[in-house]
């Protein structure tokens, strides 16, 4: 069975930074590419970014792009989540997501694990 575990989430004022980290555990696990996703109350699961393993490329939501940027060891299975300047629209359990397929990342059906998130809320 293959876990995914995030950390590093909180509280933090609009302008902070917080840096969600993201660990598999479990059988032996392999990846094409890890991604991050989050969901506000009464809101569709959105995509936030993603990177792929075969080449390190990120890729990013619009509204991300410039204040959070993903980084990942593929040889440890872990995912991290830099995010600066915080607004609080932000704010929202955020999921670790890890898939087999290295193509259409920001799509939630690409992925077969995922983990049970972690919170986070940004204050004005």
């Amino acid at each position: 069975q293959v876990q995914l575990v995030e950390s590093g989430g909180g509280l933090v004022q609009a302008g902070d930074s917080l840096r969600l980290s993201c660990a598999a555990s479990g059988r032996t696990f392999s990846s094409a590419a890890m991604g991050w996703f989050r969901q506000a109350p009464g809101k569709e699961r959105e995509f936030v970014a993603a990177i792929r393993w075969s080449d390190g490329r990120p890729v990013y939501a619009d509204f991300v792009r410039g204040r959070f940027a993903i980084s990942g060891d593929n040889a440890n299975n872990t995912v991290y989540l830099q995010m600066n300047r915080l607004k609080p629209v932000d704010s929202a359990i955020y999921y670790c997501a890890a898939g087999d397929r290295a193509y259409r990342l920001a799509f939630r059906s690409q992925y077969d694990y995922w983990g049970q998130g972690t919170q986070v809320t940004v204050s004005s």
